[in-house]
């Protein structure tokens, strides 16, 4: 699972879609709607908020922003639209493991995205996360390269 930092305008087709799932897969573990996945640490940082749900709903309400954007046909009943909105922190080194992470998989999926990303720089976060300084979360794997 992965719910990434960065604004989901940066995904390729099949990023949004899987993002697009696997929020929806989190938002049913944060309503206690499923077994699976209950103590997946991408998780943590939503069940720290004041209000989980709140918060998921928030990050589903942008990607389908975006989606609605790119003329992608999600199911807008998903979402509970009622959320109060809030912010959580991403800590800078957190967001630049994850634009190094998106780039490698445009490599390889999308070339006219990656070169668009490459030469971007700095990236929006996704408007729920605000940026403080820090390291990448622990719950990240590395790989050495």
């Amino acid at each position: 699972m992965r719910i990434w930092s960065l604004h989901p305008k940066y995904l390729d087709t099949k990023g949004l879609v899987a993002l697009w799932r696997e929020t929806l897969l989190a938002k049913h573990v944060l309503e206690g709607r499923t077994k699976g996945y209950k103590n997946h640490p991408q998780l943590d940082r939503f069940k720290k908020s004041e209000n989980p749900t709140d918060a998921i709903n928030q990050y589903l309400a942008e990607v389908y922003d975006e989606a609605i954007a790119r003329n992608y046909n999600f199911d807008k009943d998903k979402i509970g639209w009622d959320f109060k909105a809030t912010q959580l922190t991403v800590t800078n080194k957190q967001l630049a493991y994850e634009a190094n992470h998106l780039l490698n998989k445009l490599q390889v999926r999308d070339l006219n995205k990656y070169d668009k990303l490459k030469a971007n720089g700095v990236l929006d976060t996704h408007s729920l996360f605000y940026v403080i300084e820090g390291e990448i979360e622990d719950w990240e794997i590395l790989t050495s390269k």
